[in-house]
Formats: structure tokens, C-alpha cells, sequence
């Protein structure tokens, strides 16, 4: 991988808004099946000891899962843990309370369970049409510099006492980043801007608008960087992005002015660093993007006040 894809994948995957949450931290014993699908968010299940397995009734899959394993839902697929294999008889087994953490007990399946989150709109349009779900293997090729995690994962299980230790979830976040890197490498992403990164023809443009956000990007200016005639370069962009090369050009000067705001940057020099010139033009175009004005988004960002003393 070259050091430019390398760069621009670490600018996306620090672009992307995460909020993780533990939903469930404990074990299972006899028959049960557990799952957390059905609220329409992006969901995780971690293997932490014993075996079990992941039924997917949509897609008539059963998949075997161990000690080590996980399983990381992009999307909210129906599906379902069961210590049964049989499908039918998963199905009917009951969805019973977890109980703590005591891995001598035998034929026990523990798990850390939880949902991913994202908190600004445009983390939607940078995830693009990544796959419903990946299973990541303990015994598999892929996805090896992220096991360490796991250890860690479970260290900080056994180590909890009532309340699940919060360094859990920023664990799972590193495990999602990882994921994620994962498929782009691969190139597992069907479109959005991670697809554009498969494309070496696409590719420098992202990396130029990305260094220059305000320079004139107009339909010609990309088209000339991509080596393409203006025809060509619109059928293959909306091709590989799934957007027109306007959207895509708004979504990355927003995501790059929401960073400005953040770091402090007055609202008037943001909009300037990102093409605009027109206080109005720009707030159309912020909240066209993210749902909010821009004054509002820098005060949901600023730290709450402390008490008076």
C-alpha cells in the first residue's frame, strides 16, 4: 500500500464520528439466543470464551463462532448467537438474562455485546456500501495486528466489577477502525468515497481536494486531474462513488469545515479554508450537509460550563 492511500485512509477513518456502547457484558449457560438486531443500528458481538454459533435466517447461514472470535454488524441484519447449531431449534430456544462472568463454568458462552454509533451525518456517506457484516476469525489470515485486542477485551471483562470497565468500548472502537481499514485494503467497499480509494484514477483527486478544499473545483478542474474527458470522468465517478462529483465535492469541504470549527477556528475563516466566500452560501451548504447551521454545530461542540463557585 502506498504511503498516499496509507495517509488517506487514516484521515478517513479519523473523520468517522464514533460512539460505542456495551450493551451486554456476561455469559450465557444451557439454552439461549441472543441478539441485537431490530433497532436498526450497527452492532457487535465478541466471543469471549466457549463456542457458539451466529444464525442468519434471512440469508439461511449458520456460521460457527469460538473463543476469539467476533462477529461486527455494519448494518442491522436479523440474526441471532445460539449455543445450537440446528437452526430450527435456535429459533425456538429462549432468549434468556446473562449472568456474570465466571468462565469455570462449564458450557458456558461469554460475550460482550454492543452497538455502534455514529454522530454526524456525513459519517453515512464516508462509510458508503460497505458489506452487512464481517466475521473476524481468531484462526483466520485477516485481521491478525487486531487480536492483541481482544486479550484486552477479556482482561478488562474478568476486571469488572458491577458496572463493565468503559475502556471495553474504546477497545471495540480500535476493533472497528481496524475492521474497517480491513475491507478498504481489500477492497470489499462496492462505492462511496473508501471505493474511490481502490481506484488510482480517483484516488489523487481525493487527496488533492482533501489539501486544497477551496480551490475552484469545478467539473472540468477534476476531470482534468482524473486524465478524463468531462463525459468519461462523470460516468466513472458516479460509478465508483455513487454520488455526482458536486455532492461529493460538498461532502468533504463540509467534513473538512466541521474539523475547522472543532479546532476553533472562526466560522467566517472556515468557510473561506473551504471554498466560500458568502457567510450565507456556506451555512446553506453546512447545514445541507450535516442538518444543523454552523454556529449551532460549534455550540453543540463546546464543553459544557462548570459550576460557579
Amino acid at each position: 500500500m502506498s504511503s498516499r492511500h496509507d495517509r488517506l485512509i487514516h484521515w478517513l477513518l479519523g473523520s468517522l464520528e464514533l460512539e460505542t456502547t456495551l450493551f451486554h457484558l456476561g455469559q450465557y449457560c444451557g439454552s439461549w439466543k441472543a441478539s441485537t438486531s431490530g433497532l436498526a443500528r450497527s452492532g457487535f458481538h465478541l466471543v469471549l470464551n466457549g463456542d457458539c454459533w451466529l444464525h442468519l435466517p434471512n440469508e439461511g447461514s449458520v456460521h460457527p463462532l469460538r473463543a476469539g472470535d467476533a462477529v461486527i454488524f455494519l448494518r442491522d441484519v436479523v440474526h441471532y448467537l445460539s449455543p445450537l447449531a440446528d437452526p430450527v431449534a435456535a429459533a425456538l430456544a429462549p432468549r434468556s438474562s446473562m449472568t456474570a462472568l465466571d468462565l469455570v463454568v462449564p458450557e458456558s458462552v461469554a460475550l460482550a455485546c454492543g452497538f455502534f454509533g455514529f454522530s454526524s451525518s456525513l459519517n453515512s456517506v464516508f462509510l458508503g456500501s460497505f458489506p452487512d457484516y464481517v466475521v473476524i476469525s481468531k484462526d483466520g489470515e485477516y485481521l491478525r495486528e487486531a487480536r492483541p485486542l481482544f486479550d484486552l477485551i477479556l482482561a478488562e471483562a474478568l476486571a469488572s466489577g458491577e458496572e463493565p470497565s468503559p475502556l471495553i468500548s474504546r477497545l471495540v472502537d480500535l476493533l472497528f477502525f481496524y475492521v474497517i481499514r480491513h475491507l478498504c485494503q481489500r477492497r470489499e467497499v462496492t462505492a462511496g468515497l473508501w471505493a474511490m480509494l481502490g481506484r488510482p484514477e480517483f484516488a489523487p483527486l481525493l487527496e488533492a481536494i482533501i489539501e486544497e478544499p477551496g480551490k475552484d473545483w469545478t467539473a472540468e478542474a477534476m476531470a482534468d486531474l482524473a486524465h478524463m474527458s468531462r463525459a468519461t470522468f462523470f460516468k466513472r465517478f458516479a460509478q465508483t462513488c455513487g454520488a455526482s462529483p458536486s455532492h461529493f465535492l460538498l461532502q468533504i469541504r463540509m467534513k473538512l469545515a466541521t474539523q475547522m470549527i472543532e479546532d476553533g477556528l472562526s466560522l467566517a475563516r472556515a468557510a473561506e479554508k473551504v471554498g466560500y466566500q458568502s457567510d450565507a452560501a456556506f451555512s446553506r451548504a453546512f447545514k445541507k450537509a450535516t442538518g444543523v447551521l454552523p454556529g449551532a454545530y460549534r455550540r453543540s461542540r463546546q464543553p459544557a460550563p462548570g459550576p460557579v463557585a
